[in-house]
């Protein structure tokens, strides 16, 4: 049965058409990027990195199966920030290559492009299931407690905002994710569903920074979710959790020659709302 058009679209050539020769380019010619930097996230654990402005940025199951809670900021303006919601209806629920993830109002553009994605293949399973979601939020220790009764410190959200601290962030600037490696779907009654974690050793998922960004991973305490955290079957398992990797790339420039980082949005007024003026004042 066919279904309705995506709302949201524009023109050919558009602000939502990807320069695909570009990305690709910068996947391919592996030859053309120096690494800078490389260190790995412990189990249950997060870490805050900065990825400068034409860079590329790779997340790596390096010990096998993982899920990664991602958060993305404006470098030096951390009140712009990922905006699920807005990418989930420009893109798509669930991301790949070509796709990209677009900041909050008033400022509204790319903030990275995925460049690369090994699991970019997995398209829809029997379940309806797909990889890298923008469907649900971090786990976090406030809903623990409300569903079991206890505190536990090293959901998403905490290690998130462990994470953040040392520039300057708080819980509150901790905002809902892209969820790497997780595959998940909604059932035949709308509801959320998660599923064991399709990525094997070496998988990775890479994007493209369009500007300066601060990011921010946490290894999720679920680990490749084989193993429920709540309802029936829930259990506190650490043997289903694995490390992950990051890499940041510096590009060479030449590749970066037809690219300029995107300008916020071009929306300047006031929502139809001006000062007064004193002159305008009754009497």
């Amino acid at each position: 049965m066919a279904t309705p058009p995506a709302t949201y679209q524009a023109s050919t050539g558009g602000p939502l058409t990807v320069d695909r020769h570009f990305y690709d380019l910068i996947a391919r010619k592996l030859e053309a990027r120096e690494l800078i930097e490389r260190f790995f996230i412990p189990i249950r654990s997060g870490q805050a990195w900065e990825v400068p402005a034409g860079h590329v940025c790779r997340i790596v199951t390096v010990a096998g199966p993982q899920v990664g809670d991602f958060n993305v900021w404006n470098r030096h303006d951390p009140r712009e920030r990922m905006w699920a919601a807005r990418t989930r209806q420009l893109q798509r629920a669930h991301i790949s290559t070509y796709d990209r993830i677009w900041s909050n109002l008033p400022f509204l553009r790319p903030l990275l492009t995925v460049t690369n994605d090994t699991l970019a293949d997995y398209g829809i399973d029997v379940d309806g299931g797909r990889v890298h979601d923008l469907l649900g939020s971090r786990c976090d220790p406030y809903v623990n407690r409300m569903l079991t009764g206890d505190d536990f410190d090293f959901h998403c959200h905490s290690n998130l905002t462990r994470a953040v601290l040392p520039y300057g962030l708080t819980e509150f600037d901790v905002h809902d994710v892209l969820n790497v490696f997780q595959c998940t779907g909604l059932n035949e009654e709308d509801q959320y569903f998660v599923k064991t974690c399709p990525a094997k050793q070496g998988d990775f998922f890479e994007f493209f920074a369009e500007i300066d960004l601060l990011c921010a991973l946490s290894t999720c305490p679920g680990g490749d979710l084989s193993v429920p955290l709540w309802g029936p079957g829930a259990d506190d398992r650490t043997d289903v959790c694995r490390p992950l990797g990051i890499e940041v790339y510096r590009v060479a420039p030449p590749l970066l020659s037809s690219w300029t980082p995107p300008q916020r949005a071009a929306y300047r007024n006031q929502h139809g709302m001006r000062a007064p003026r004193w002159e305008e004042q009754i009497p």
